[in-house]
């Protein structure tokens, strides 16, 4: 959704630059409602953090020091708002490229005063290898990622096993990496990229390798409809070794 995949990362080097050649979300030309649009002007000086070539103090950022969640592709911020709320000691910075659910995501910052979230309206990768160092993120949020249905398009799909390298040399020891999607097809393909990944380990108990949905990832509401429909959704939760 808001990132791209990449070319094998230098592993050797964490501050190393990590190269992309594929898209895996395409921009569109998405229309903003007028509060959206009044969100920019009225919240954006508080909440947005603009994309720089340099490293993020995130303690400077947030005004104070608190484990630092990264969340890659928020759509309109709906679970990401109800996240933060949930989690008032975590620091969430967050990721996303189209601009109306940046509108929408700063619409409830301003108004529900959620004073812990920051959002950088820019692609994910460029983010964390310039502004994020090596081994700094406590936990990394990729929720409902685009499944790329068609095979020819499965090269554009945001879970691959160098950016999986690459969010895990990002990732402090005992830190982790939450996946979910209602695609099986692709959460069979997270599962078996994520398992190959020697930094990260499953915390899963159950045999299938899916984990039970952790409790402060919201229900959104096309998952709601989706299970009222028989849909499957399957969470990975993976921790830094």
């Amino acid at each position: 959704m808001t990132a791209d995949t990449p070319t094998a990362p230098d592993t050797t080097n964490t501050d190393a630059p990590f190269m992309r050649v594929i898209k895996t979300y395409v921009l569109r030309a998405g229309r903003m409602g007028s509060g959206q649009v009044r969100a920019f002007d009225q919240f954006g000086a508080q909440f947005l953090v603009p994309y720089a070539p340099e490293r993020l103090d995130a303690s400077a950022t947030f005004g104070r020091a608190a484990p630092l969640i990264l969340e890659i592709g928020f759509g309109m911020g709906d679970a990401t708002a109800k996240i933060a709320h949930t989690r008032p000691d975590d620091n969430f910075l967050c990721c996303e490229v189209h601009a109306p659910g940046v509108g929408a995501l700063l619409k409830r910052c301003g108004e529900e005063n959620i004073g812990n979230i920051r959002i950088v309206q820019h692609d994910a990768v460029e983010v964390m290898d310039y502004m994020l160092g090596g081994n700094n993120l406590d936990g990394v949020h990729i929720f409902f990622p685009d499944p790329w249905h068609k095979s020819r398009h499965h090269k554009r799909r945001l879970i691959q096993s160098a950016f999986v390298n690459c969010l895990a040399q990002h990732i402090k020891p005992g830190g982790y990496l939450h996946l979910a999607t209602d695609w099986a097809p692709y959460a069979e393909q997270m599962l078996h990229v994520v398992s190959a990944e020697p930094l990260l380990k499953n915390t899963a108990t159950d045999p299938s390798g899916f984990a039970e949905k952790p409790a402060y990832r919201p229900l959104t509401k096309f998952e709601n409809r989706g299970l009222k429909l028989g849909h499957g959704v399957w969470d990975l939760v993976f921790t830094k070794v």
